[in-house]
C-alpha cells in the first residue's frame, strides 16, 4: 500500500487545489492562492495529510521549471531588451532596501531580553543574514498571477521578469558574501566567475540552438510533437547546466530556454502543449509544494511581534526598493507599484536561504518561525495585491495579436469562468460561413482545456 501512496497524495493535491482555487475565484481572488492554501491545509501545518515526499519535491520542481519555461516563451524578446537597464536598477535597489531593512528589524530583537538566539555566528552577521533572506524573490508566483491576469506581456510584466532574473544573481552574490565571511571554504571570486560564465554559456548555446531549431521548423508545414520534445528537452539540458555547472537557480535556465524558444514560429503550438502539462498537473503540485514545506514551531509573544514586523517589513521594502527604482527609470507610478507587489513573494527561495544559514550557524532555531510565517504571508499576500493593483490606474493590456498566443488567451477567459459562451455564439456564427466546421472543433478543443 505505502509503494503507492504517492498516488493518493498527487489526487488529494490535485482535487484540493482546484476546489480551493474555485472558492477563492468566488472571492475575486486569483486560483493560485487556492492552490497555496491547499497546500497549507493538507501538510503537517494543519491537516498532515500528505508529505512532501521526494517524488513530490522532484515533481514540484519540474513543475517551476515548465512555469518559467513558459514564462519565456510568453516573453517579448525586444520589450526585455529594452527594459535590461531598468530591470537591473529595480533589482538592485529591491535587493539594497529590503537587505537593510532586515537587518534592523533584527538588530531590534535580535538582542538579551527580546529572543535569545542559539546560532554560532556574531550578532552582526547573523542580523546581516535576516536582510540576505528578505532579498529573496519567487517570481514564480508571479508569473502565475500575471498568466491568469492576462497581464504577463505588460511593460510591467516584462519589468517584473527581467528584474526577478538580475535580483535572483545579486541575491546569490548576498549570499554568498555574508556566508563567505562564516565559511572559509566559499570564494567570492569563484561565484562571480561562475556567474559570468553562465551566461557567455547562455549566450552562446542559446545562439547556436535557435539557429538550429529554427532551420529544423523550418521544413515542417505545421506544428509537430518532436517540437515539443526538442524544445522541452533543451528546456532541462539549460536547467540542469544552469544549477550544476554555475551554481545559478534552475529556473533561470529555464528562462533563458524560454526566451530563446519565444521568436520561432513555433511559438503558439508549443504554448497550447506546454500548458495544457502544466495548468492540469504540474503547477497545482508546485504550488501545493510551498505549503506542504510549512510547519509552524511554538512561539512566544515576542517571536509573534517580531514576526509580524519582519512580514510587514518584507512587503514594505520590496514595494518600495522596486517601486523606487521603477520610478527612476521613467515607469508610471502605477507601474512602480505594479512592479514593486509583483517582487514582493519569497516563496521557496527564501526556505532555501534560511536552510542554508541554519547550517552554518547564521540563523537560530527561534528564528526559523518568524521566517516561515514571512514566506507564507508574502506569497499568499501577492497575487491578491496583484489582482488589485492591475485594477488600478491603465489597464496596459496589449492586443492579441501581439499576445502570447490567441490560444492562451482563450484558456485564460475558460479559467476565469468567462468567455465560454461568448465563444460558442462567435464559433457558430462563423460556422455558418465554413462548411467544414473547423472553427467548433477548434472551440471544442479548446472547451476541452477547461474544468
Amino acid at each position: 500500500m505505502g509503494e503507492y501512496q504517492y498516488l493518493c497524495d498527487i489526487a488529494a493535491i490535485l482535487l484540493s487545489t482546484k476546489l480551493l482555487g474555485l472558492a477563492t475565484r468566488k472571492f475575486q481572488m486569483p486560483q493560485v492562492v487556492g492552490a497555496l492554501l491547499a497546500g497549507l491545509i493538507l501538510g503537517p501545518a494543519m491537516l498532515g495529510l500528505v508529505q512532501e515526499t521526494d517524488f513530490v519535491k522532484k515533481t514540484a520542481e519540474i513543475g517551476v521549471i515548465v512555469l518559467m519555461f513558459c514564462a519565456g516563451m510568453e516573453t517579448d524578446l525586444d520589450e526585455l531588451k529594452k527594459s535590461g537597464r531598468a530591470s537591473f536598477i529595480i533589482a538592485l535597489i529591491g535587493v539594497i532596501v529590503p537587505l537593510l531593512g532586515g537587518y534592523a528589524v533584527a538588530m531590534l530583537f535580535n538582542r538579551p531580553g527580546m529572543i535569545e538566539s542559539d546560532a554560532g555566528g556574531s550578532l552582526f552577521l547573523q542580523n546581516m543574514f535576516i536582510g540576505v533572506i528578505l532579498t529573496a524573490t519567487s517570481v514564480s508566483i508571479t508569473v502565475e498571477t500575471l498568466k491568469e491576469l492576462g497581464k504577463l506581456k505588460t511593460r510591467s510584466g516584462n519589468a517584473i521578469l527581467g528584474a526577478a532574473i538580475i535580483d535572483d544573481v545579486l541575491g546569490i552574490i548576498a549570499l554568498t558574501i555574508i556566508t563567505s565571511v562564516a565559511d572559509s571554504s566559499v570564494h567570492l571570486s569563484v561565484i562571480l566567475l561562475k556567474i559570468a560564465g553562465f551566461f557567455v554559456f547562455a549566450l552562446v548555446v542559446g545562439v547556436l540552438f535557435h539557429k538550429f531549431y529554427v532551420n529544423w521548423i523550418m521544413h515542417a508545414e505545421r506544428g509537430l510533437h518532436r517540437h515539443v520534445l526538442i524544445a522541452f528537452v533543451f528546456c532541462l539540458l539549460m536547467s540542469y547546466a544552469a544549477e550544476t555547472f554555475f551554481g545559478v537557480a534552475d529556473i533561470t535556465g529555464a528562462f533563458i530556454a524560454g526566451v530563446v524558444i519565444s521568436s520561432t514560429q513555433r511559438t503558439k503550438f508549443l504554448a497550447s502543449k506546454f500548458d495544457v502539462l502544466s495548468y492540469a498537473y504540474l503547477s497545482p503540485i508546485f504550488f501545493a509544494s510551498i505549503g506542504l514545506k510549512v510547519s509552524l514551531p511554538s512561539m512566544n509573544s515576542t517571536v509573534i511581534l517580531f514576526s509580524a514586523s519582519l512580514v510587514l517589513v518584507a512587503i514594505l521594502t520590496k514595494v518600495i526598493g522596486c517601486g523606487i527604482g521603477a520610478r527612476l527609470c521613467g515607469y508610471t507610478n502605477e507601474e512602480c507599484v505594479r512592479i514593486g507587489v509583483g517582487m514582493i513573494s519569497r516563496g521557496e527561495v527564501a526556505l532555501i536561504v534560511a536552510s542554508k544559514g541554519m547550517a552554518l550557524g547564521l540563523m537560530g532555531n527561534n528564528f526559523l518561525g518568524p521566517v516561515i510565517l514571512m514566506v507564507v504571508a508574502t506569497t499568499i499576500v501577492t497575487p491578491i495585491m496583484l489582482k488589485f493593483v492591475f485594477r488600478w490606474g491603465p489597464a496596459n493590456t496589449p492586443p492579441v495579436e501581439k499576445g502570447f498566443s490567441e490560444n492562451y488567451a482563450q484558456l485564460g477567459a475558460l479559467r476565469s469562468g468567462i468567455g465560454v459562451k461568448e465563444m460558442a455564439k462567435k464559433a457558430q456564427a462563423q460556422a455558418a460561413h465554413n462548411s467544414g466546421g473547423r472553427v467548433i472543433v477548434q472551440v471544442e478543443k479548446v472547451v476541452s482545456y477547461g474544468w
